[in-house]
């Protein structure tokens, strides 16, 4: 199993890329979207037809907030599996990872190149943000807040007056 510092670690690098993607998105992905597609290229979305431009430019967008978004989860497990890794985390992890990669990957891939055939990837990366949270939300619901002796000692319990959260 992974340690929490790898998560910690993969969490900030992507998201630390997701903020440099998302400046190029906002100001410098132009002129390679330009280069990709032609002026009367078009695409329809929701009913309206707009420059391929546009619609690309959206969905790198897309991609560096589902990044950064999912990035921020990977920190989130890291800091959770600090006192031990459970295999819930571990799925987690793992799922918005390759979500990253297969989502915001096969977006950022599809605007650059234009190759279309990439948005049938981007599904299972999804999918797999799904199944990241839905993991997630398994290991928080494991979380032990009580003032209680547990006879693992790799588990921490804490108080209700240390739980930041109250709970």
């Amino acid at each position: 199993m992974l340690s929490s510092k790898f998560w910690l670690v993969s969490g900030s690098i992507l998201a630390g890329l997701g903020v440099a993607l998302g400046a190029f998105a906002a100001h410098g992905v132009d002129a390679v979207l330009k280069s990709v597609y032609s002026e009367t290229d078009m695409r329809t979305i929701a009913g309206l037809s707009v420059p391929a431009t546009y619609k690309y430019l959206q969905d790198f967008k897309t991609a560096a907030e589902y990044q950064l978004t999912h990035s921020l989860a990977l920190l989130v497990v890291g800091l959770l599996a600090r006192d031990g890794s459970r295999r819930s985390l571990t799925v987690a992890g793992w799922s918005f990872l390759g979500g990253i990669v297969l989502f915001s990957g096969s977006l950022y891939a599809l605007a650059l190149t234009g190759h279309r055939v990439l948005g049938a990837i981007t599904p299972l990366g999804g999918v797999l943000f799904l199944i990241g949270w839905s993991s997630l939300a398994v290991a928080a619901m494991r979380l032990r807040f009580a003032n209680v002796q547990d006879s693992n000692p790799n588990v921490q319990t804490m108080t209700k007056s240390q739980n930041p959260m109250n709970l």
